[in-house]
């Protein structure tokens, strides 16, 4: 079985964990949610890993970086619907720092990413 480039980056196998652990914790959610705010955050959350998978497939750096922004921008997204998660008493604040420490984690890497594909712009990355 062939192993695609995107799934050698460690910020994807971090994307894909995170989008597992959305996953869970949106399962206790109230059920009346699963069309709000716990839909928006599996979408967000699935967006991250699915942008770094796509810009792995562009043919130069700077439509890379561009995937590599979108996700970025899904994983602030994600914080925001984690934050006002915490503010509905949907999470409780062991899950959300836990949560937020992996966003962090992940947004650095994607940051440092970015900056990589941007300076290598020209050259296949």
């Amino acid at each position: 079985m062939k192993t695609y480039s995107f799934e050698k980056l460690i910020v994807w196998q971090k994307s894909r964990k995170l989008t597992v652990d959305i996953y869970k914790i949106t399962r206790t959610f109230p059920k009346e949610e699963i069309f709000g705010i716990s839909n928006q955050m599996r979408r967000s959350s699935v967006s991250i890993a699915s942008n770094v998978a796509e810009g792995s497939g562009r043919q130069n750096a700077k439509e890379k970086a561009r995937y590599t922004e979108i996700a970025y921008a899904s994983a602030l997204e994600l914080l925001n619907q984690l934050i006002i998660s915490v503010g509905l008493e949907f999470i409780e604040q062991e899950n959300y720092s836990e949560i937020r420490g992996q966003i962090e984690e992940i947004t650095f890497m994607l940051d440092a990413l970015r900056k990589s594909q941007i300076k290598n712009d020209g050259q296949d990355v």
